[in-house]
């Protein structure tokens, strides 16, 4: 079932006095329980991309639906009702509540949803339990290390069992064993939850673990393939 259908899709900023084509008639369909990167240098529209498929930034032109609801004609309530339901963020500077341990910011989303305390609670300990932290679900943010931080960030975009995934650079911060356990662990995730995970990233060992590989250029798309033996 295609979950992300993106059409003819548009985005341009002003610099000055100059327009930039972030973004230039883009056409993507991405189906339930892909695994799934955005590549490209710096500027190819790659971030952009991803933050108009969550909901974050609207394009200048064309279509976007997700879970067959075009995004582009619903209220402001509705969109964040979207997000808040259907899709989960990973960012590559974590974005942690600074004052909250690590279970009740797993936990938030679900307060947003209105899930009971001791529901709330049972599915945050679980989640952290999934990816290793159990021993440190009380722990603030400053108290963990960068990849024990973006372990929170994962379990919070997941425990609510969105649809989708997008995760911005989630391993930019991290060192290349913590960022290669990361990514094990989000694809372990992905192949027992179901859950579509769509990077957006330049980092290989993002690229070599995806099952199908989008690279932009220039704000378009130059080349979409499936890759056959990915890296376990």
């Amino acid at each position: 079932m295609t979950q992300v259908t993106v059409k003819q899709v548009s985005k341009q900023y002003q610099q000055n006095s100059i327009v930039v084509n972030a973004l230039d008639s883009v056409d993507l369909a991405v189906n339930g329980g892909e695994f799934m990167s955005l590549v490209g240098p710096s500027g190819s529209g790659k971030t952009t991309l991803l933050n108009i498929i969550g909901a974050l930034d609207v394009p200048t032109r064309g279509q976007v639906w997700i879970q067959e609801q075009e995004i582009g004609r619903l209220q402001k309530s509705q969109l964040s009702r979207l997000r808040l339901q259907e899709i989960g963020f990973i960012f590559q500077e974590y974005n942690l509540i600074p004052v909250l341990s690590a279970v009740e910011n797993v936990e938030y989303v679900m307060l947003l949803q209105g899930v009971p305390d001791k529901e709330r609670r049972e599915r945050a300990e679980g989640i952290l339990s999934e990816v290793g932290l159990e021993q440190y679900i009380h722990q603030r943010p400053s108290q963990l290390s960068g990849g024990q931080q973006q372990r929170v960030a994962v379990a919070r975009a997941i425990v609510s069992q969105p649809a989708i995934v997008l995760a911005d650079e989630p391993t930019a911060n991290l060192d290349s064993t913590t960022g290669a356990a990361l990514l094990d662990l989000m694809r372990d995730l992905n192949e027992r939850h179901k859950t579509t995970f769509i990077f957006s990233t330049h980092d290989p060992m993002v690229m070599e673990r995806a099952r199908r590989i989008v690279t932009l250029r220039d704000g378009k798309i130059i080349d979409d393939r499936t890759q056959t033996g990915v890296k376990k």
